[in-house]
């Protein structure tokens, strides 16, 4: 069973649930201020943390969901760590930017980039309150998933 590295199929997704037999996701909402005691002075605490949650779940979930605002809130540290989380999960599991982007259509398509071609993540979410013009730039790319807040 092999995945691409950049982009996970529906019917991929579909065949890696019915062989795990799980819909189980992972959420990344790692809370620097939350992680255990030992790994505080670590001067890369955060995707040590990950590595951790990433090796000890592997086996029972089919993706992973990275809360952006987490290490968007850490500056270029928190970037790099976000970097190396994504890359760190293997290509047979679905990769989620939960960034709730929404902005209108220039801003979103430089969104849509980040997160598709600079991170490769399988899917993003996003928020449609300013309109179909802050959301289609995510929905122009192929093979891209793209989650629409309801509420």
């Amino acid at each position: 069973f092999a995945l691409s590295l950049q982009t996970m199929t529906r019917v991929q997704l579909v065949e890696h649930i019915r062989q795990k037999q799980s819909y189980l996701c992972v959420g990344l909402d790692s809370d620097i201020t939350k992680l255990p005691k030992h790994l505080q002075s670590h001067p890369d605490a955060v995707f040590e943390f990950n590595k951790a949650i990433i090796d000890a779940t592997l086996d029972h979930c089919v993706a992973y969901k990275i809360n952006t605002a987490f290490y968007e809130s850490l500056g270029l540290k928190g970037w790099e760590a976000m970097e190396k989380t994504l890359h760190y999960i293997p290509a047979t599991h679905f990769t989620i930017a939960d960034a709730k982007r929404g902005d209108i259509g220039n801003t979103s398509s430089q969104y849509a980039k980040t997160f598709f071609e600079v991170l490769p993540f399988d899917a993003i979410t996003v928020a449609p309150y300013m309109g179909e013009d802050s959301i289609r730039p995510f929905l122009e790319y192929e093979n891209k998933w793209t989650i629409v807040l309801g509420l």
